[in-house]
């Protein structure tokens, strides 16, 4: 089901967003070589925290962090741990926050010092992609328009798209109705509607669209299937943002 939102729920969850978007902010500052990945959970936690707010992920389906981090190619879902961030890295991070009864969600991928410039391409595709995918969530408009649009403009660059994970629908629920792939052809399933709140989160490889969960004891996230060592040449970039329609862009990160 569906759940439209009225001006007032969305005025409170683009708090929680902007309390998101500013965490990622601070964040950035912190990104480079040399840096514990712990560290950046346990600032991001403590921040959120002194907003009043909560970590929207820590505790979610069994999850033990705030932050999702995830290094070259590994998709989503990456568990914060004591690695450190390595010069030509890229790390993707997924932030969350709840309050007032609404959640926040929003993602950025980060460069780490000096990184290959296939890598470069990579991410900036990535981030045209979430903006060709924002211009088509216009009411009237269908939910596949969107991935439509991102898996042409991906392709087309060459890269590939991830199918397996997808954005979402959000508000009182982290995870609402409707999906959002990132892919597939236009003008199918959910009508785009007044009050929608959406977010759009491209997930594109620089290698094949395959992505496995690892099978090490670390359940949450996912690497490209490509029969190579890991690494920056095997990397995979994602952006999410939340829009509402047909109110505003929720605040996130200057794009």
């Amino acid at each position: 089901m569906i759940f439209l939102k009225n001006k007032h729920e969305i005025s409170l969850l683009s708090e929680s967003c902007k309390i998101v978007a500013d965490t990622l902010n601070l964040i950035e500052k912190k990104i480079k070589p040399g840096v514990n990945i712990s560290d950046l959970d346990s600032f991001a936690e403590n921040y959120i925290l002194s907003r009043n707010a909560k970590p929207a992920f820590k505790g979610y389906m069994g999850f033990p962090a705030t932050l999702c981090v995830s290094v070259d190619d590994e998709v989503v879902h990456g568990i914060p741990n004591k690695r450190i961030l390595k010069d030509g890295q890229i790390v993707s991070i997924d932030c969350g926050a709840f309050k007032n009864g609404f959640y926040g969600d929003h993602a950025k991928t980060f460069f780490v010092g000096d990184v290959d410039l296939n890598v470069q391409k990579l991410v900036q595709i990535t981030k045209e992609s979430l903006e060709i995918g924002i211009s088509q969530a216009v009411i009237g408009n269908y939910v596949s328009d969107i991935g439509h649009a991102i898996q042409i403009h991906a392709e087309k660059n060459g890269f590939s798209v991830v199918r397996d994970l997808v954005g979402h629908g959000i508000g009182k629920n982290l995870h609402e109705e409707p999906q959002v792939p990132n892919f597939g052809p236009p003008k199918q399933g959910h009508e785009i509607k007044e009050g929608m709140c959406l977010a759009i989160e491209p997930m594109i490889n620089l290698g094949n669209k395959e992505v496995k969960t690892d099978d090490d004891g670390n359940k949450f996230w996912s690497r490209e299937l490509d029969g190579s060592s890991p690494g920056p040449i095997f990397s995979t970039a994602v952006y999410t943002m939340i829009l509402a329609m047909p109110y505003h862009y929720l605040p996130l990160y200057q794009r």
